[in-house]
């Protein structure tokens, strides 16, 4: 797929008349002339002039048919970087203008990404990456071009960094071409990137094509005869095209998804492109008219876009041989998006593509922009990245038609919280097309999710933080928790921390602790180290990140106090490992820190239950007791600095499924007749065994009935009380006895 490229502009130049667009050739000349001379005596690893490679870059980004000042910035993207003693973005600004500055400037930042590096350096620059996009996105699409060249032309490379940049290609490069819906540039980058990251796969996959290609030679042929004459007899102005899959889709089927190569039904594919959208439909019939369609393989992306703008119709159909083919439907402007994604803007640039709708369609990067700031976990930010771009969308629907698109995966919760922070931190349920489900239930295409929620709802539980898969929906909990309940989480988080000075360094005296904190807090960007508390208590900090930086300041106050810690030459996995603490987990699906061998019991003072956010306290002789974190004997208790040391963190972890938990309800009824059988009534519908029951007056004409019953989670918990809230005279359902 290597292309020759000649040093000289006039293929360049012959390639913008033809689009027929106004473009400014003298100021891409001049680009061209400053490029060159400033290039001049530099040379690729292939042995050919520098300059070429600009000039290819320049001729895709042609194709793209971007404006003036984007031809300009890809022949001028490497000066920069590569002849900075030379010339600078102020020379080029006084040149070519701010635009052509700036997108040369957000190229230069650009530097290479180490896709396995975690650490801060390659988060900045990712972040650095999507900052560029969100102040003119056409940076990122001269680099995707500046990418596709450097592929087509890696051959020239050595073997170890034809490798890296190929696992750089396919983990950022190609998805985010994906994300922005430049399939073209997209499906390019993934074909080469294989090659070099598994070519005997790669040569099993042409090898099956061919060999099915060559058994139905004609196959493609006579599909598109049939098809011609039955819409030129419809009177439909049509193009018409034939084709087989890609070699990576082909590649992604048989050794990710572990399909035989026969399981592959859309290796053939035919695509229709029309003028008008109605003519889309009409098509559409024309084709179930004369072929059986496959059950479940019709998509309708004209009305449901995906979220990278890409719409057209799909069906997968059985053809008069018994092979089955893929049959896409589009108009020209459609299948031009398709192609080109957010970058047809240029070309389109009235109607459904304004300025307006294009910075709507670009919404998403700054949003990850935003959610992640605070994000200091360098993995954690990688992951969010991944899952939030790099990812596949499922589709959903709000009872009133609203489409939400989500990544894979992702839960009620997430939906919950995408709709709005408000909608997530009062849920107390979800109903998808009208049934009761979990609200860790994983969404699939096409249901309908209404999200039940509740003025009285206490908030999120911190469990959620492992069900939810978007980082949005992670850190609006998280903020839920930093703002409102910042004074449990201090004393939560001086606990965890308090319990690994007492491990490092049992001889430090409490203003030593406090100073040294305040060190770290600063160190990590904390004001104070209140703040770093609360970082540690609702989650965005774990205790075993700060050891290092722990072990650093106790090095530096007092030389022997760390005689106990591990030596200074141990890895980073080996000093985790050291530090890690003991877990104890009961067969109630609870898990402590730092304890062991100990039983687990429940608090009846609140009863926590699975889903809970909770704690552990150390009794003398009774175990650990297990209460929720907002239990008042709880928070009294973390409190005092006398048990500080009794309370461990905890949590629950994957709790048996058939285990069952008390819970209490007091319900406050309106005083009449048979409302304690009513409300029995709708616990034995739900299959909750009552366990106890006992009333009291209420005053004003009410009553409380007192239930004990049979749970299973909060989730259970939260559809039981949803169910009773509809039962006759029952005024409100308040959780646990007064």
């Amino acid at each position: 797929m290597e292309q020759t490229v000649h040093v000289g502009i006039d293929r360049l130049l012959d390639i913008l008349r033809a689009t027929g667009k106004k473009y400014d050739l003298d100021k891409i000349q001049a680009a061209y002339d400053y490029a060159a001379k400033l290039h001049d005596g530099q040379f690729r690893a292939s042995g050919e002039a520098y300059i070429t490679h600009p000039i290819a870059v320049a001729e895709i980004v042609a194709g793209l048919e971007l404006d003036t000042d984007s031809i300009c910035a890809a022949l001028l993207h490497d000066t920069v970087e590569d002849c900075g003693e030379k010339t600078n973005c102020r020379e080029i600004t006084k040149r070519f203008g701010n635009d052509v500055a700036m997108l040369v400037e957000g190229l230069t930042k650009l530097v290479a990404l180490q896709v396995e590096d975690k650490e801060e350096a390659h988060i900045e620059n990712l972040r650095k990456m999507l900052l560029a996009m969100s102040k003119d996105v056409r940076v990122i699409f001269i680099k995707l071009c500046d990418r596709l060249h450097n592929m087509r032309t890696l051959d020239a490379k050595p073997d170890h960094k034809r490798r890296i940049t190929a696992l750089e290609t396919m983990q950022v490069y190609a998805p985010l071409a994906h994300r922005l819906g430049m399939q073209k540039i997209k499906q390019e980058l993934e074909n080469l990137g294989m090659q070099y990251l598994d070519p005997i796969g790669c040569a099993q996959v042409r090898e099956e094509i061919e060999r099915k290609y060559g058994q139905s030679l004609n196959f493609i042929e006579n599909i598109r005869s049939i098809v011609s004459d039955k819409l030129v007899e419809n009177n439909i102005r049509f193009t018409l095209e034939g084709r087989i899959k890609t070699v990576y889709s082909i590649y992604r089927k048989m050794f990710k998804q572990n399909k035989s190569f026969d399981e592959i039904y859309d290796f053939y594919a035919m695509r229709i492109i029309v003028d008008t959208e109605l003519e889309c439909y009409t098509v559409l019939g024309i084709i179930h008219e004369m072929f059986n369609s496959i059950p479940g393989r019709f998509k309708d992306y004209i009305s449901i876009p995906k979220p990278n703008m890409y719409r057209s119709l799909h069906t997968t159909v059985i053809g008069r041989d018994g092979i089955p083919f893929e049959v896409q439907i589009r108009t020209w402007e459609m299948h031009h998006i398709a192609e080109y994604g957010v970058a047809a803007h240029w070309k389109y640039k009235s109607g459904a593509t304004s300025q307006a709708d294009l910075d709507k369609k670009l919404e998403w990067i700054a949003r990850l922009i935003e959610t992640e700031d605070g994000t200091r976990d360098p993995e954690e930010f990688m992951t969010a990245l991944k899952i939030d771009i790099f990812h596949d969308e499922v589709f959903v629907f709000t009872p009133k038609g609203d489409v939400q698109a989500l990544p894979q995966g992702s839960t009620v919760i997430d939906f919950a919280y995408a709709i709005h922070s408000e909608v997530g931190n009062k849920m107390i349920g979800a109903k998808i097309n009208g049934n009761i489900v979990p609200i860790d239930r994983v969404l699939e295409n096409g249901e309908i999710v209404e999200i039940l929620t509740s003025s009285a709802s206490k908030g999120p539980s911190r469990d959620w933080l492992k069900i939810v898969r978007t980082s949005e929906a992670r850190n609006k909990i998280r903020l839920w928790f930093k703002r409102e309940k910042r004074a449990d989480n201090i004393v939560m988080g001086r606990a965890a921390l308090d319990a690994e000075f007492k491990k490092l360094a049992p001889r430090l005296s409490e203003s030593e602790r406090q100073e040294m904190v305040e060190s770290i807090a600063q160190r990590i960007g904390y004001n104070t180290a209140d703040d770093l508390y609360n970082s540690i208590g609702y989650g965005e900090l774990t205790v075993t990140k700060v050891i290092r930086r722990l072990k650093s300041e106790l090095e530096a106050l007092r030389p022997d106090a760390t005689e106990e810690v591990a030596p200074a030459e141990m890895t980073v996995e080996q000093v985790v490992t050291e530090n890690r603490p003991r877990h104890l987990k009961s067969n109630s699906g609870i898990v402590v820190d730092g304890a062991e061998g100990c039983s687990v019991k429940f608090a009846r003072c609140c009863n926590p239950l699975p889903g809970d956010r909770v704690v552990g306290f150390v009794t003398k002789g009774y175990g650990i007791s297990i209460h929720k974190v907002d239990c008042p004997n709880a928070t009294q208790g973390m409190r005092n600095p006398d048990m500080a040391d009794r309370w461990k963190m905890a949590w629950w972890e994957a709790p048996d499924a058939k285990s069952v938990y008390e819970a209490h309800l007091q319900v406050y009824t309106e005083d009449g007749v048979g409302v304690l059988a009513d409300v029995s009534t709708a616990l034995a519908e739900m299959k909750v065994s009552i366990l106890q029951v006992n009333s009291q007056s209420a005053g004003g004409g009410r009553v409380i009935l007192n239930f004990t019953v049979s749970c299973k989670n909060v989730e259970h918990y939260n559809s039981i009380v949803s169910r009773l809230r509809s039962v006759k005279n029952v005024v409100d359902i308040v959780r646990g006895f007064a």
